[in-house]
Parts: structure tokens; sequence; C-alpha cells
């Protein structure tokens, strides 16, 4: 098989033209405008992968709601994609209702789609691992994850992931580790450090008009508003 060079930070996401369960898609192009986040599993009618599909579409609508949208992978072909997530309608329910997956799933029973990406890690099988792309509007890769097939991902760091990157991206800040929660600025984000002897000494002169805060001139933080 052919390889690739797996995509970098900051690179444009590579063009694909992939089989989904929602027919033939042109990828990024698909998603123009709008962040993206595909995500691979090791394979369909597996018990952690299931758990995974049913919480990606449990917070579709919030992902949705951030101009994001889904597209999961694996190296199964359309048709067991299919039956997999009509066994998931007829047999799993949350709060007593079936949960029906909305979002499309790539077929790449070739493996194309999963070399040019970096899906296949021998020391791990030969099934896909589960990965994570975070893709912005312009179509460039923004965040990798990488999880092991025996790790299921916590899909509300996938959402947090998203959130921070558009909320720096619109306020020219950085994102503080547990963010919202973070334990040393709250719900505060970063302001970057600065770059000069004047820039640092006004952030101090800002700090005592109480406009941020700050711990020194290279670790100043404030609230933001959505």
């Amino acid at each position: 098989m052919e390889e690739y060079k797996i995509p970098l930070l900051g690179e444009k996401f590579p063009e694909l033209e992939v089989q989904t369960t929602h027919g033939k898609k042109k990828l990024p192009e698909e998603f123009k405008g709008k962040w993206f986040v595909l995500f691979s599993h090791p394979a369909d009618f597996t018990p952690v992968c299931t758990t995974e599909f049913v919480a990606f579409q449990l917070r579709y609508e919030e992902f949705r709601e951030m101009n994001t949208e889904l597209i999961g992978l694996s190296i199964d072909q359309v048709f067991s994609h299919i039956k997999w997530i009509e066994w998931i309608k007829e047999n799993i329910k949350v709060d007593g209702k079936p949960v029906e997956i909305e979002f499309p799933v790539i077929a790449d029973d070739t493996g194309k789609v999963a070399a040019r990406l970096g899906l296949i890690h021998p020391g791990k099988g030969t099934n896909t691992v589960r990965a994570v792309f975070i893709v912005d509007p312009e179509g460039i890769v923004r965040a990798i994850l990488y999880y092991p097939q025996e790790l299921g991902r916590n899909m509300d760091e996938i959402l947090r992931m998203v959130r921070g990157l558009q909320m720096s991206d619109s306020k020219g800040v950085a994102i503080p580790a547990n963010w919202p929660n973070n334990e040393i600025v709250k719900s505060n984000v970063i302001i970057p450090p600065a770059s000069s002897e004047e820039e640092a000494k006004q952030r101090l002169e800002m700090a005592e008009r109480g406009e941020i805060e700050c711990f020194d001139w290279w670790l100043c933080h404030k609230k933001v508003e959505d």
C-alpha cells in the first residue's frame, strides 16, 4: 500500500473523495465554511465503538450549534455501516428513546483513506485506531488525537476542544488547561505573552487598572464573553 505523509497541525486537510452512508463526498470541500470532526473507529459491531457512536450522536446538536459537523470512518464496507446503524437504532435507547445516527460514516474497505490519514498503526493491529481530526472552515487541521482500540474517547473533551479553538480564533487568546474550569484562572482565558519590554509594561499597567489580571507580565488572563 502506498505510504503518505500524515497530515500535520496547521496543514490543509488532504483532498479525498469518499464513499459514506450518505453517498459520495469530497473532503474537505463537503464542509467548506464549517468546522468538522473526522473520527475513525476500529470496527462496526464492536462494544466500545457502539458506545462512542451513541455518545457522538447524543452531542451532535451541540456540535452543530458550533457550526461543526461529524463524520466517522472505519475500514468496513458501507453495507456493514448501514446494518450497524440500523442495529443501534433498533437496540439502543437512551432515556427511553432510540438512538438514530445522523452523521455520515466513511466506508474505507480499501484502506486508502486510512493510509492517507495515518490511521493504521501496525503495533496496534490492522484495524484503524481511534483517531480524531478537528478541521476548521478553511480546511486546516487544527487538532489531532489518537486513542488505542481499548480506550473509548471522551466526547465532552472533543466538544471542549472545538469550543476552545473557536474562542482562540475569535478573541485572539490562548486556552488554559481544563478550561473553562481551570484551577488557577477559572473560566478566564490567557492573553498571549508580551513580545516587547513596552508591551510587558503595558500589561502590568492594564492589570493595575483592573482591565486584566496578571500573576506577572508573562502570565495574564481575562474574562471573555462568548
